[in-house]
């Protein structure tokens, strides 16, 4: 904590607020973010509890605070997360004023829930999936006052974790294993969540509204929520044997591919895809020969173009990592990796990180409409009454762009659940958030807001090489995306542009 932050126990001129409506100080240990909204001031915790972004650096939206790094918001009034990648509220201060200043000494307790009335709450709530979509609709559904039976299914052996550290800095080894969990075990049962782990769902019944595991165990549910995320394309090809050949999905995926690094020297990568590349840049950090095998020209060209692609590739290649583009893996014998223009490759393993599928066998098998993924309306309901579906896996209709767009992307999984739990409970709110990921590769990162599938423009404002720019995704002059390197502000506002698109 920097030791030149204002003491607000003693005090800031209201003056202080005229030319800025943010202030950080400090009370006791704490940094506070001070915010002046009209004629009156709020304080709330000064880092994001997400990844501890600096709030101040954010963007003011009515009455929310956005955080620059990856986009959480946050009521400024109550502390109150109103989207996600962060889970928790930020804590909150009472402010007084007195004599032409601004003074800070109280911590306030959390807001409370209100308890929703009997007639609102449904019967019971079953959630299929422990990942973004399935842990943030959970959370949601008890901040907002839901007190009945809540079961969360999930077929990983691990309670919900953060997955997206999988890939960069926990599979680089620069993150503990115990950053991971998402909640404590005390957690889930002082709040009144069944978690039931290792448990693949097997049958469906939507009239009946009982879901069947694998065990053989019989759930009913008066609402149902399908988050059962996507799983990565397997290699079919001679020689990929589960002892050669390894995927990251799960933290199980991630600590066999940490096992293997360990006593490794060459890794194949392939896939050219924003996985794919974090993977690359992980085990390279941990020292290891890597080499990158993708059917693309360019890496990452179709999400980011071949300009950033370009850029990408360059910052691998000064880093140690080969690549052999316009290709693919042919077979494998032993450590011997035979690409499909005859090119042979000595690797101990392989991680594929060429794509994944949405896993939505058991939404097809019980009846409910699927088409590139489980078909949700603007609500994220599915053809099945009270069945809704999140994530990975939910194919909704985006109002901008007049498409259906299914997005394997944290983030996004994580506003549905939200949005998916709220409506479970009658708010009838449609999904309308604007796409956002980020990719961490070495010590480039990059945020990107909004959808692209195609595009008839790229313009980068900015210097690409110095790492500091904008990328801007057009067709027929309309604005689809946007990618920053060292502007997370700029990131923010075209968020909030996009969202304001009629």
């Amino acid at each position: 904590m920097s030791d030149n932050l204002p003491d607000m126990e003693l005090g800031v001129a209201a003056a202080d607020f005229d030319a800025r409506p943010m202030l950080v100080g400090r009370v006791g240990k704490e940094q506070v973010l001070i915010v002046k909204r009209g004629e009156e001031y709020f304080a709330v915790a000064a880092l994001c509890t997400h990844y501890h972004g600096h709030l101040v650096d954010g963007l003011l939206v009515d009455d929310s605070i956005r955080c620059p790094w990856h986009h959480a918001c946050f009521d400024i009034k109550t502390g109150m997360v109103l989207r996600g990648p962060a889970l928790d509220p930020l804590d909150r201060w009472q402010v007084d004023r007195q004599d032409g200043r601004i003074f800070v000494r109280r911590k306030l307790k959390p807001a409370t829930k209100s308890p929703r009335p009997a007639d609102t709450q449904p019967e019971s709530v079953v959630i299929v999936g422990g990942g973004a979509a399935g842990l943030a609709a959970a959370l949601k559904l008890r901040r907002t006052g839901y007190e009945r039976p809540l079961t969360l299914v999930s077929a990983d052996t691990d309670a919900p974790y953060d997955r997206p550290n999988l890939s960069k800095d926990y599979l680089a080894g620069t993150a503990p294993e115990e950053w991971l969990p998402l909640r404590s075990d005390e957690f889930y049962r002082d709040h009144g969540i069944e978690l039931v782990l290792g448990a693949a769902a097997r049958t469906l019944d939507t009239s009946r509204r009982k879901l069947t595991l694998q065990s053989g165990r019989e759930l009913s549910f008066d609402r149902l929520l399908l988050a059962t995320g996507a799983a990565p394309v397997r290699l079919q090809i001679a020689g990929a044997e589960p002892d050669r050949v390894l995927y990251l999905r799960s933290v199980t995926d991630c600590r066999a591919i940490i096992a293997r690094a360990t006593s490794a020297q060459r890794v194949v990568v392939l896939g050219s895809s924003f996985i794919a590349m974090e993977v690359a840049a992980s085990l390279r950090t941990r020292g290891l020969d890597v080499h990158i095998v993708g059917r693309d020209s360019v890496p990452m060209r179709r999400v980011l173009g071949e300009q950033v692609g370009e850029f990408l590739r360059r910052v691998h290649e000064s880093r140690g990592i080969h690549f052999h583009l316009g290709k693919t893996i042919e077979r494998i014998a032993g450590s011997t990796i035979t690409l499909s223009d005859g090119t042979t490759l000595d690797a101990d393993f392989v991680v594929v990180g060429a794509g994944v599928r949405p896993v939505d066998d058991l939404a097809r098998a019980a009846g409910i409409a699927v088409d590139n993924g489980v078909t949700v309306d603007e609500y994220l309901m599915t053809s099945a009454k009270d069945i809704y579906a999140a994530g990975d896996i939910a194919a909704w209709p985006d109002r901008r762009s007049g498409e259906r767009w299914r997005v394997e992307h944290w983030v996004v999984a994580q506003r549905q659940g939200e949005t998916a739990a709220r409506n479970i409970l009658g708010a009838r709110e449609r999904y309308t958030a604007v796409p956002f990921f980020w990719t961490q590769q070495f010590d480039v990162t990059i945020n990107y807001v909004g959808h692209a599938s195609a595009w008839d423009r790229v313009r980068v404002e900015g210097d690409l090489e110095q790492r500091d720019c904008t990328i801007r995704y057009e067709r027929g002059g309309r604005l689809l995306a946007i990618a920053t390197m060292s502007r997370d502000l700029e990131s923010l506002k075209a968020e909030l542009e996009l969202e304001r698109v009629a």
